[in-house]
Parts: C-alpha cells; sequence; structure tokens
C-alpha cells in the first residue's frame, strides 16, 4: 500500500502540480549525500513517519459486491495508516526553488483525495475503491517537530510542505458467502389425522 501511494503522489506531481517533465521526482532521504549528488531540479517527498489513524478504525464484517450487485463475500474492514511526507524542492535558485513547492502546494489543495486515476491499476487500493484523502501544509501534531527531522537527517532547516496521506490496508481475507436465496417453497399444516381443514390451519413459506 505505502508503494501506491509513493507511485500515486509522483503521478500527481508530474502529471498535475510540474507537467514540463524537466522535474524529478525522488522519495531518498534527503540528507547531505543526497543533495551533493544530486544534479537535476528535483522535488523529495521523503516518508517520514507512519502510524495508524485509530479514529477511523471500525469492527465488523463488511460485505464485498459482486458484479451483479449481490454479496459475494464478506472482511474485516480496511485499516487506515497516516503517511507523513517532508515534501521539498532541490534547485540552484532559492526563488526556483519556492516556484516549485508553490506549484506542488496548489496542486494538492485542489484535491483533497489522491485522484483515482493517478492511483496505480491493479494495486490494493484502486482495488479497495475507498476515497484516500491528503492534506497538504497543515500544522503537524505538537509531538512533531519538522526541525527535529532536519536535524536527525544531518542537514540544514529547508522550506517544506508536510503533506499527509491517509491511506486504507486491508487487513483480513475474504470469505465467500453461501449462494443467494432464488427460491421459495409452501408447506401447509393439516390436523393430528392427516386431514386438512376447510380452510387450512397455516401456510408457511421456506426459502431453499
Amino acid at each position: 500500500m505505502i508503494h501506491e501511494v509513493d507511485e500515486a503522489l509522483r503521478a500527481v506531481i508530474t502529471e498535475r502540480a510540474l507537467p514540463s517533465g524537466e522535474v524529478r521526482v525522488a522519495f531518498e532521504a534527503p540528507n547531505r549525500e543526497w543533495a551533493a549528488a544530486r544534479n537535476t531540479p528535483t522535488v523529495n517527498a521523503y516518508l517520514y513517519d507512519i502510524r495508524e489513524d485509530v479514529s477511523r478504525r471500525e469492527r465488523g464484517a463488511v460485505p464485498v459486491y459482486g458484479e451483479n450487485g449481490r454479496v459475494v463475500a464478506r472482511r474485516q474492514p480496511p485499516r487506515y495508516f497516516r503517511l507523513s511526507y517532508l515534501v521539498t524542492a532541490w534547485t540552484k535558485r532559492p526563488e526556483d526553488e519556492h516556484r516549485l513547492l508553490s506549484a506542488v502546494l496548489a496542486c494538492l489543495l485542489r484535491h483533497e483525495t489522491l485522484p483515482a486515476d493517478a492511483l496505480p491499476p491493479g494495486g490494493v487500493l484502486a482495488e479497495l475503491g475507498l476515497v484516500v484523502p491528503v492534506t497538504a501544509a497543515v500544522p503537524p501534531p505538537e509531538s512533531r517537530s519538522i526541525a527535529d527531522i532536519w536535524s536527525a537527517l544531518g542537514g540544514e532547516l529547508k522550506p517544506s510542505l508536510d503533506v499527509v496521506v491517509i491511506a486504507p490496508m486491508p487487513v483480513s481475507p475474504e470469505y465467500e458467502v453461501g449462494p443467494a436465496v432464488t427460491d421459495s417453497i409452501a408447506v401447509t399444516v393439516g390436523d393430528i389425522d392427516g386431514r386438512l381443514p376447510d380452510p387450512p390451519l397455516r401456510t408457511s413459506r421456506f426459502d431453499k
């Protein structure tokens, strides 16, 4: 699931925010060694934190529907995880870096969720068919400091966007359900010696 979010972010940034094709998108840690080896304009989306969003946790099985609209299986609801990215721009001039960050921010603000066509086809996120919320530049929790992240990376503080994606992850296999009920039979109950009263005492229908 995490690598699918990476690919979706790459698609959104390269195709919608910076469609010129002149800017590379990287996910490596932006430490000094990486910065020294970089030789092209780059937007770096460093995944620095993964935490479950326990407020979204649900209980009980959820139905899985087939093409005919009937329930074909059941499974446990997915768990949601907050993927936090430190998004930075790297060029030779600060003005160009600010321009790239502005383009990325403007693009992400237009999308409250990752676009469905940006999700990798055939992947878990596309199969679940659930929305994947994304926020940009929202203040991080008090327990988390961007300056501490830069200190851990061994680099100098740099303008950045804190981008958070809340992605679902399946936690159990699907269990098939029995075939749908399509027919029924009627049973008429008579008196003790087998004779049918007039009218019959009771008529019941049983599905099969």
